[in-house]
């Protein structure tokens, strides 16, 4: 497991690695596969967060090891991961609501992709809001898009505005 963080002039840069493993199995407490089927033990995922100065975020995904052709949805998620696949608890919303109408790629940040053929995808979300402090704490693989089967979950420390 890597974690790097870097300031420069334009913002901040976040980037966290993670490699899946034998089903159930913490690893060093930031995530877990649920769906090994989904998400097999050789899987890596990395994740990268950029905020210019002026607040804007853009969020990277980039995946391999996956199911071939299989479409994944993934979001930032409010907590970190725990052994219960619910611990990581709802999607991060800039508008906290309980509207269904505010679940929307602009109130949240989704990074859904289809694996290629190998295996391997990548996604990104660019905002022109930041998450708040403690409020956004992994991101979860859910099963398709639509689907709220969680196949893994994966902790990352995202930065926040002051």
């Amino acid at each position: 497991m890597c974690g790097r963080r870097r300031r420069g002039p334009t913002g901040e840069r976040h980037r966290r690695r993670g490699k899946h493993r034998q089903p159930g199995r913490l690893r060093d407490a930031d995530g877990r596969a649920v769906d090994t089927k989904l998400v097999p033990a050789a899987a890596w995922i990395e994740v990268g967060q950029r905020t210019t100065v002026g607040g804007a975020t853009t969020v990277r995904l980039r995946v391999d090891g996956m199911v071939p052709g299989h479409a994944y949805a993934v979001h930032v998620h409010q907590k970190p991961c725990g052994a219960d696949p619910a611990a990581a608890g709802g999607h991060f919303q800039h508008k906290p609501s309980t509207d269904p109408a505010d679940v929307t790629a602009d109130n949240e940040v989704w990074l859904d992709f289809t694996a290629d053929e190998h295996g391997a995808g990548e996604a990104s979300a660019r905002h022109d809001w930041n998450f708040r402090e403690g409020e956004a704490s992994s991101v979860v693989i859910h099963d398709m898009p639509g689907s709220r089967v969680r196949a893994a979950c994966f902790t990352v420390p995202f930065g926040w505005a002051p």
